[in-house]
């Protein structure tokens, strides 16, 4: 074992090392690297013979601090590695997998910052006419699911060297999961890559020992430990017992099917080995549990009963609490895919180190003055926290990232706001954001570590803020307040989204915001207005965003500015009628609000509403049977109509709005006077073809009837 610092104590009273406490690798001596190599002439000049670690991404590589590459990269340089990058390879041979020679301790795979089909295609399903993550925002220079494409080429070309797959993609598709894109449900992708490891989450504890004991010499194939991780087994250890995950929910099976465990003790008794095999685990001792193993339903058995699908994506979610999680084991064919807890959330110190490597906070130099539009976006902001413990059933945040918030010191945030303005090429004195996944949940946390390492909850607010929850918005404030006093910094904008519910428990927080920090407008997610689809997505009712609203308005006004809210709507979300749709577009048009683009339920793979959109089921409670149905909008049309009505303005969209309220027997809609959602006459010039059940418009009836002069 590599030699490490005294252990310290996280946030969930765990034991745990530092990132920043392992022995430093001997090749500290060679680095750290202007910029990590993408060739073998920076190799060469660096007077590096190899590399200790690759990363392939999917992504250009920047060297910013908000791009997963340049964090796990400088990271593992900060170890004592060699690391060298390949961005964006061509997929089609192995070629381009062999620039850089072969890693003395392991390929590092990911997709990039992006799942690489949710960058690929639009929730319709369209091929995406532009990449962010690519130089020019040109589309195309990555495969469909990259993770699988760049581990087969990596194996292909160096069928020895260990391969850890990481990153958004394979940390949400890290088990059997249901993939929106081909509609079936898909093996964990540690199988489809044939990977020899898998680290899930904001990954830099699992790396740093991983690293660590290969430098050491340890097989990959020995490191099962390693808390975030997933991996194939034959088996399941001995000594370790195993529990039924039909204890903690019971679906009733459909018909008589093999028990998955008289095959175990079979093969058990055969090798020797001593598997216990639970049902009920009330009785076991705190030693025992802490050698015991949730098995879930088999691939094979989720893949063809959405049921026990639905089931399994509860218990996943259930034990995701890195302070009372378990392993979990589930059956592929012949493989034991083994998931270990998740990792322990890095401490303020960790975090804060993590963030001031000697990131140059720009492209790599081999793209010249091509435009990133990702990095136009980010480079001028400062990530303040990680974790969000919203519990949104569509993000993918907490499934990542998890739900306990890990926020860096105020020094550090402030150092780093200061290196922008003195380093970064273009800046104004406008920081563009300071935020996170939530823009406000800065250094909130459980009011006991004790009750906040047994909670089994989904989300700390839904359906209301946790009694349990610290709301206190003060540290946030002073950060807000001494960024913006600092010396060359003109504005401070919040660009992250404002969890509105937790803002309203803190008025002086929505003060500050309006008075310094919205640049006219701000832009908030009430995600639907219907108590249907609301608690389907674990979003708060109206309540909240009115009383948000009159403090926002209130606090603009007494510093005299004309600001606006901005809410953001997700159309086709599980649970939504096209009654919940129309009720949303009235509000909308008397409210005001006219959408310039909206968005349509995505079911990103391990998302909770994903599993409502697959089995029609709601895994919020227990999963039997009989359990709770959900509506679910499927097909083109249907999600084009849900679209449609939170652009009721769009000329476009009248066509299929007027057949789909006179389907409704809302026809008292349809006509030219303000209490109408849209008119009965179609504009040139706008798509003025039927649809199913529409008379066609005469030109005659194009034009807006004219008015009658008062005499």
């Amino acid at each position: 074992m590599p030699g490490r610092a005294h252990s310290t104590t996280n946030s969930t009273g765990r034991d745990v090392t530092p990132i920043m406490g392992y022995r430093k690798f001997w090749a500290k001596r060679l680095t750290p690297a202007p910029v990590l190599p993408m060739s073998r002439a920076e190799m060469d000049e660096l007077g590096w013979d190899s590399c200790d670690v690759i990363i392939v991404t999917g992504d250009a590589y920047v060297d910013h601090p908000s791009f997963g590459m340049a964090i796990v990269g400088r990271f593992l340089e900060a170890q004592g590695f060699r690391v060298g990058i390949i961005a964006q390879p061509d997929w089609r041979s192995k070629t381009e997998f062999e620039r850089l020679g072969a890693p003395n301790l392991f390929f590092g795979i990911t997709a990039g910052n992006m799942d690489s089909m949710v960058n690929r295609y639009t929730a319709d399903r369209k091929v995406r006419s532009d990449d962010a993550y690519t130089p020019g925002g040109e589309s195309g220079a990555r495969p469909d699911r990259s993770v699988v494409v760049y581990a087969n080429r990596v194996k292909e070309a160096y069928t020895k060297v260990p391969v850890v797959i990481g990153g958004i993609e394979a940390s949400l598709r890290r088990i059997a999961h249901f993939d929106y894109w081909s509609e079936k449900v898909r093996r964990s992708i540690l199988l489809d890559a044939k990977a020899d490891l898998l680290v899930f989450g904001n990954a830099e504890r699992q790396l740093a020992e991983v690293a660590h004991r290969l430098a050491a010499g340890e097989a990959i194939e020995a490191i099962t430990d390693v808390r975030g991780t997933a991996l194939h087994r034959r088996s399941v250890p001995v000594g370790w017992v195993e529990v039924d995950s039909t204890h903690l929910d019971t679906p009733a099976k459909p018909a008589p099917t093999p028990d998955p465990y008289t095959a175990k003790r079979q093969r058990a008794r055969q090798q020797g080995d001593e598997v216990q095999v639970v049902r009920f685990v009330r009785d076991l001792s705190p030693e025992r549990r802490d050698r015991s193993v949730i098995r879930l339903p088999s691939f094979e058995a989720v893949r063809d009963d959405s049921v026990l699908y639905a089931h399994a994506s509860r218990i996943l979610h259930v034990e995701s609490n890195p302070g009372n999680a378990r392993p979990l084991v589930q059956q592929h064919a012949n493989a034991q895919l083994w998931l270990n807890p998740p990792p322990l959330p890095l401490t303020t110190q960790e975090l804060d180190q993590v963030h001031e490597l000697p990131f140059t906070r720009t492209p790599h130099p081999a793209y010249g003055d091509a435009r990133i539009p990702a990095y136009e976006m980010i480079r001028f902001s400062v990530a303040i926290q990680r974790g969000c413990f919203g519990g949104c059933t569509f993000c993918s945040i907490t499934e990542h990232e998890g739900r306990i918030i890990q926020s860096r010191s105020e020094a550090s945030v402030l150092r780093e706001v200061e290196t922008i303005r003195d380093q970064t090429p273009g800046f104004t004195g406008i920081i563009s954001d300071l935020g996170g996944p939530t823009a406000n949940m800065y250094r909130l946390a459980c009011k006991s570590r004790e009750i906040e390492a047994a909670c089994r909850k989904p989300s700390c607010v839904y359906p209301g803020v946790c009694p349990n929850m610290n709301t206190d918005h003060g540290a946030l404030i002073r950060l807000y307040r001494k960024a913006r006093e600092l010396a060359g910094i003109k504005k401070v904008l919040i660009a992250s989204g404002v969890r509105y519910d937790l803002a309203i428990e803190s008025p002086e927080y929505v003060r500050e915001l309006a008075a310094h920090h919205t640049g006219g407008y701000l832009k908030i997610a009430p995600e639907a207005l219907s108590e249907g689809p609301l608690a389907k997505m674990m979003k708060p009712g109206m309540g909240p965003y009115y009383r948000f609203k009159d403090l926002f308005d209130r606090y603009s006004k007494q510093a005299g500015k004309e600001q606006y809210l901005i809410p953001y709507f997700i159309a086709a979300h599980p649970g939504t009628t096209d009654e919940d749709m129309l009720e949303l577009a009235l509000w909308l048009k008397a409210n005001g609000f006219r959408a310039d683009q909206v968005q349509a339920f995505l079911p990103g793979p391990m998302a909770t509403a994903t599993t409502m959109y697959h089995s029609g089921i709601n895994p919020l409670r227990k999963v039997t049977r009989a359990s709770e149905k959900v509506y679910v909008p499927r097909g083109t049309r249907q999600r084009r109509l849900h679209k449609a009505f939170l652009r009721y303005h769009d000329a476009n969209n009248w066509p299929l709005l007027r057949e789909a309220l006179r389907r409704m027997g809302r026809a008292d809609l349809i006509g030219n006077g303000k209490r109408h959602l849209v008119p009965s006459y179609q504009p040139r010039g706008t798509d003025n073809k039927p649809t199913h059940g529409e008379r066609p418009l005469h030109t005659q009836h194009t034009r807006r009837p004219r008015r009658k002069r008062k005499n």
